[in-house]
């Protein structure tokens, strides 16, 4: 009796003298005295709680932690019970994956925490619609159940389900002044309903202010900066959020975001490999690496990182279901075309239309890949239905002028009626008319053809290259192919690097 109450106040002191660490800030003794309390007594599970919601290890480190806790030892009956509960706490958003119940503990299918952890594999799962549904769930029977509140905010969030939040947002103000997940729900829906920045900045202060360790405040915070294109206040505040949460790589992933908004891509690169050292199985992580490689040049590498991250996706089911995923298909289909794999390329666009069907640069790339297969027909097309859902698209406008010039074979023709009669079927504006008479009717001497970027804030992608080519007249021509080939080779589309940038 007297050593049970020795070991019970060992693991207490360990536990305490983790809270004194911690309110110093000092990360490393605290975690350190955390993992001897759960050592001590693995039923503490105050410390477990505290490592993993203030996210002081990497899920590497967690899984190791978990392995090394003498569970066989100091439990009998309820050892699976108390691995299966702690398990359900450790990172979900690392990879991809599904939660399985084990069958000992059956009857815990309907226990709130369990469908919480269910909800959140769903919500980093990218399935925001079930982890409404479940979450709604939680909130009806427990409306102020602490681990889903924040889950349940980023999902109302991600569905853009305004009133919703504001009536919540309103609701834990009024009954929890004091707790920071209060001032975090105010935050997000300023941030979500968009041009009220500095509202959500002013609240997720505040979050911050009664917890300086609550990760979800500061890295909200830092994307009400990276919506205004504030680089470095926004970086500010996700290196606060990286310093806090070392064991959390989405402060990294984040950092090596906005330094690729930059086109500081070496610093970007960096951050994404931090982001990856923490972890390594995460696709959105994946995919910026990749888009990394791309921007470099590096089409082989950029296409196994892309292809590794649907492999990801893919072990959550056979087929890529959720919207979230279409710029990496649509980027798939950018670096397939620059490997001349055309096919794979338009397959891959024709996924990601799939996914998102409205999608003007969807088009603008099929329309692309025709043009450099030489099928010209069906380039005017996509280009067509490309500007139909983007009038003011400069690189369809060019692209669709010059695939008509090369779709007639000569200047000459344009004099006749056919050209008319093609033009007829689209409905253009004025603008793009002009422009298209000054692309498909250069001087007869000197021709020269110069696509226009498209600016971010237009299209949220990054353009990669931009063409300025100059060719000769008729007589000096090489074969029509040939030409279309040289010019149009280096005129690109843009690669989608959007998926992570406003998630928190």
């Amino acid at each position: 009796c007297s050593q049970s109450i020795r070991k019970k106040s060992h693991y207490s002191i360990c536990l305490l003298r983790g809270k004194i660490y911690d309110a110093l800030d000092n990360r490393t003794l605290a975690t350190y005295s955390y993992k001897e309390a759960l050592k001590l007594d693995v039923y503490c599970f105050e410390a477990f709680d505290l490592l993993t919601s203030h996210h002081m290890l990497t899920a590497q480190e967690e899984k190791e932690l978990l392995e090394s806790l003498p569970l066989g030892k100091q439990c009998t009956e309820e050892q699976e019970l108390l691995r299966f509960l702690f398990e359900n706490k450790l990172k979900k958003y690392n990879k991809p994956s599904e939660t399985v119940i084990p069958e000992s503990v059956d009857g815990l299918q309907d226990n709130l925490d369990v469908v919480v952890s269910l909800a959140e594999r769903h919500y980093y799962n990218c399935d925001f619609k079930m982890c409404y549904k479940l979450t709604s769930v939680v909130m009806e029977k427990d409306p102020f159940h602490a681990n889903c509140l924040p889950v349940h905010i980023g999902t109302l969030v991600e569905l853009n389900k305004a009133n919703e939040l504001f009536y919540l947002s309103h609701k834990l103000v009024d009954l929890y002044p004091s707790n920071p997940v209060s001032w975090f729900a105010v935050g997000c829906y300023y941030l979500m309903v968009g041009h009220k920045n500095e509202h959500a900045r002013r609240y997720l202060s505040k979050a911050t202010t009664l917890e300086r360790t609550y990760g979800p405040a500061w890295i909200a915070y830092g994307h009400s900066f990276a919506v205004e294109s504030e680089h470095d206040q926004a970086m500010a505040a996700y290196f606060t959020a990286a310093q806090l949460m070392k064991g959390c790589h989405l402060p990294m992933l984040y950092i090596g975001l906005e330094y690729g908004l930059t086109n500081n891509s070496k610093l970007a690169e960096r951050f994404f490999s931090q982001a990856l050292s923490i972890a390594p199985e995460d696709p959105f992580v994946m995919h910026e690496v990749g888009v990394v490689a791309f921007q470099n040049g590096d089409w082989k590498t950029a296409e196994k990182w892309f292809l590794d991250a649907l492999e990801k996706i893919k072990a959550i089911g056979n087929e890529v279901t959720v919207d979230k995923w279409e710029p990496l298909l649509n980027n798939l289909g950018h670096v397939c075309r620059k490997l001349k794999k055309y096919e794979e390329a338009l397959e891959y666009h024709r996924q990601a239309l799939v996914l998102i069907p409205q999608n003007a640069s969807t088009y603008s790339a099929i329309g692309y890949i025709h043009s450099l297969m030489g099928n010209f027909e069906s380039a005017v097309d996509y280009f067509h239905t490309a500007l139909g859902l983007r009038r003011d698209d400069t690189f369809s406008v060019t692209m669709l002028g010059h695939c008509i010039e090369m779709y007639i074979g000569d200047s000459e023709a344009y004099i006749g009626t056919e050209i008319k009669d093609k033009l007829r079927c689209y409905d253009f504006d004025v603008h793009t008319m002009k422009t298209l008479k000054n692309i498909i009717s250069p001087p007869w001497d000197f021709r020269e053809f110069d696509i226009e970027r498209q600016t971010l804030e237009e299209t949220g992608l990054i353009p990669l290259e931009t063409s300025h080519h100059s060719r000769k007249n008729t007589d000096s021509r090489p074969p029509l192919e040939e030409t279309f080939e040289i010019e149009m080779n280096e005129s690109d589309m843009m690669l989608e690097t959007s998926m992570s940038d406003h998630s928190t």
